[in-house]
């Protein structure tokens, strides 16, 4: 094929999703708009330098139109009109068809934050999404047997390809990598969109880290050629943006307003969020500091205007409000940890039904029902909440910058937790594993980012441990590694190699002098 070649490993069938004609398909997506992409990267990179010399974030004054004028996005499509319960999940076989089967309205397909991009991965991801919509998928394991349930009964597929500063590496195209944005987006949609559209649904996405409304722009210009080059008709896609970087949540009317034909709505991507708050800020000193990662909830000042502004935002607009991940995982051995997980999910659940969010995120089957009841309490028959506009909100730049105003420590504990998921999360990525329980917590890319970000926050702010008085230091953080390696060594199973790998690479993003904007990048290079 002209200019593309394929470096990844060839496995059984993986010549299904990469014909001539997908591959064909998402080159001309990549030669049509991989320069675009490339120009909005380095705009980040400038805003970023902005930040780090003194600068802020405000409400952009050259969109003030978008933001005054009246308008609304695209109707809710087939299939997304009821959202109340959304689950979350990679890609794999066995959770492709639990996800489709746990009741929830809606199942994020994951290629990103839940999924470790490795050749296999992509490519296996792509074939049980198109195996689900042919009903050919099925698993078993330990003397299980996994099948769909009727149509009737399954989930709406939304994909997350990857963020638009990921490449895949395996492919190239005249010796440069493609977007792993695009190659998710484009074999998906070449091999699975008119087969969503003759289930009389449609091809559908989440968007994630997006750091402006101009990258909204970009993927509604990817939709649009999209469409055009296999026939489809124009706003058949749809797409939801999670607002989950600190500059997003200061252009949720313009990233709409972008979207606007192919819109489904925003999603308080609160971990994300977090991490993006740290890392946009992290040279500025104590008034961007966050405490330990567990003593930040959604009660905290600066997230309640987010989640608020994101609901009116949404709802002035006629598009859904989708509430953030409940990260807690439910125990069928162990009622207290159950126990405490049901109660946690559930008042997560009942504050943003009560704060307007037409629906929510799990990472667990056992969940969806919990989420569920919670909703159904809330919305009854109705499908969802757009009628609610919180008129009654009003939120500044001002309350958006409002960090410093969270409550919390930062303690040895929290320290040494921190270190002890990074490593364990960093070891399972590298082997393949993107979502992880870890403690009781399903953790991902995302989580992992606030853990060494944190870490490297804290290092360079001279903090000092509010239960021991130490100064956070390198060498601190440098004993703390070999002490929870030692506890994690005991453990049955555990791969010295391995975790020889993810300390190495937790080192380099918690430790080094110079921030990597995104663990993944220095992780990707590492991986086969």
């Amino acid at each position: 094929m002209d200019g593309v070649e394929i470096h990844g490993p060839s496995a059984d069938r993986f010549d299904e999703i990469l014909t001539p004609e997908a591959l064909a398909f998402t080159a001309t997506l990549q030669r049509e708009f991989g320069a675009r992409r490339l120009e909005l990267l380095r705009a980040r990179q400038e805003r970023q330098a902005e930040l780090s010399a003194g600068g802020t974030l405000d409400f952009l004054p050259e969109t003030r139109h978008m933001r005054e004028s009246e308008w609304r996005v695209a109707p809710p499509a087939p299939g997304l009109e009821d959202r109340r319960v959304e689950i979350t999940g990679p890609v794999d076989r066995k959770m492709t068809i639990n996800a489709l089967n746990s009741g929830a309205k809606v199942w994020l397909a994951d290629f990103e934050d839940a999924n470790a991009p490795t050749w296999e991965n992509t490519v296996n991801g792509q074939l049980n999404l198109r195996d689900a919509l042919d009903r050919t998928i099925d698993f078993s394991s330990g003397g299980k047997d996994y099948a769909l349930r009727p149509d009737e009964e399954l989930a709406t597929i939304v994909v997350r390809p990857r963020g638009w500063h990921l490449e895949e590496k395996h492919l190239t195209l005249d010796g440069e990598p493609f977007s792993g944005s695009l190659v998710d987006f484009g074999l998906y949609f070449f091999h699975s969109a008119k087969r969503q559209i003759a289930k009389g649904k449609g091809p559908y996405f989440y968007l994630p880290k997006m750091e402006s409304h101009l990258e909204a722009r970009l993927w509604n210009d990817v939709f649009v050629r999209a469409q055009e080059l296999l026939g489809v008709p124009r706003g058949t896609i749809r797409a939801t943006v999670l607002i989950e970087t600190y500059p997003a949540a200061f252009e949720m009317e313009e990233i709409l307003h972008e979207l606007r034909e192919h819109s489904a709505g925003l999603n308080a991507g609160r971990w994300d969020y977090l991490f993006s708050v740290i890392k946009k800020f992290r040279t500025r000193g104590r008034e961007f500091l966050l405490p330990e990662r567990n003593a930040v909830t959604m009660t905290a000042p600066f997230m309640r205007a987010y989640t608020e502004l994101l609901v009116r935002t949404c709802h002035r607009r006629g598009a859904h409000a989708i509430g953030g991940m409940a990260a807690f995982i439910p125990s069928r051995r162990d009622p207290e940890v159950n126990r405490v997980a049901l109660e946690k999910v559930t008042a997560d659940k009942t504050r943003e039904s009560g704060d307007g969010f037409d629906g929510s995120w799990v990472a667990h089957p056992d969940l969806v029902p919990v989420c569920r009841e919670v909703f159904d309490s809330v919305l009854g028959d109705r499908p969802n909440q757009l009628d609610r506009l919180r008129e009654d909100v009003s939120v500044s730049a001002a309350d958006l910058l409002a960090v410093s105003k969270t409550p919390g420590e930062i303690t040895e504990a929290g320290l040494r937790n921190n270190v002890d998921v990074a490593l364990r999360y960093l070891a399972a990525w590298m082997g393949g594993q993107g979502a992880v329980a870890i403690h009781n917590l399903m953790e991902d890319a995302a989580t992992a980012e606030i853990s060494r970000s944190q870490i490297w926050q804290w290092i360079h702010n001279d903090i000092r441990l509010a239960d021991t008085g130490a100064v956070v230091t390198k060498e601190l953080v440098e004993r703390i590694i070999e002490e929870e390696l030692a506890g994690i060594a005991a453990e049955p199973g555990y791969d010295a190699e391995r975790y020889a790998q993810a300390t190495a690479l937790f080192k380099e993003v918690a430790l080094d002098d110079d921030f990597a904007e995104f663990l993944t990048l220095p992780a990707y290079a590492r991986m086969p």
